[in-house]
C-alpha cells in the first residue's frame, strides 16, 4: 500500500513538473525566472536551449510514467515492449539518485551546499527546489526498500 501511495504522489510530482517544462518550452514565462541559476538577479548565468526544455520534460514524464507502472495501476508491458521493463527496473534506482545528487548540489549554483545564495534562483532552490528533489529521491529509495 505504501508503495502504491508513494508511486502515485511521484507520479503527480513528474507531470506537474513535466507541465512546467513544456509551459515554459512553448513560451510561458511564469517563474522561470526562478528556475534558472545565475551568477546574479540581472543575468542569467545559463541560457537553455528548446531542445534542453523538450528533453527535461520527456524526461521527466517517462520519470512519472516508470513509478505509474510501478504503482500496478496500469501495465505498460502491454504496450510497450520488453525492454521497457528493464529500463524501468534500472530507472527505479537511478531517479532517486539523480534527485539525491541535485538536492546535494554542484556547490556553486544549486543544491543544499551551493555557493551562490542570494539570487532570485538560490532563495527559489533552497526554499522549494532541493528539499523537493531531496524528497523525491528519499520517496523512491523508500519505494524500493518497502517493495
Amino acid at each position: 500500500m505504501i508503495v502504491l501511495a508513494l508511486s502515485l504522489i511521484l507520479v503527480l510530482i513528474f507531470a506537474v513538473l513535466s507541465g512546467f517544462h513544456f509551459y515554459w518550452l512553448f513560451g510561458g514565462l511564469w517563474g522561470l525566472d526562478k528556475a534558472i541559476p545565475s551568477k546574479g538577479n540581472d543575468a542569467n548565468s545559463l541560457a537553455i536551449p528548446k531542445i534542453a526544455t523538450l528533453i527535461v520534460a520527456l524526461v521527466l514524464l517517462l520519470f512519472g510514467l516508470i513509478y505509474l507502472e510501478k504503482s500496478e495501476l496500469i501495465d505498460l508491458q502491454l504496450l510497450i515492449p520488453k525492454a521497457f521493463e528493464r529500463v524501468a527496473s534500472y530507472g527505479l534506482w537511478i531517479i532517486p539518485s539523480i534527485f539525491i545528487l541535485r538536492a546535494i548540489g554542484d556547490f556553486k549554483y544549486v543544491g543544499f551546499f551551493k555557493k551562490i545564495k542570494n539570487t532570485t534562483f538560490g532563495k527559489s532552490d533552497s526554499k522549494l527546489f532541493s528539499p523537493l528533489c531531496l524528497t523525491i529521491g528519499l520517496m523512491g529509495i523508500l519505494i524500493l526498500l518497502t517493495d
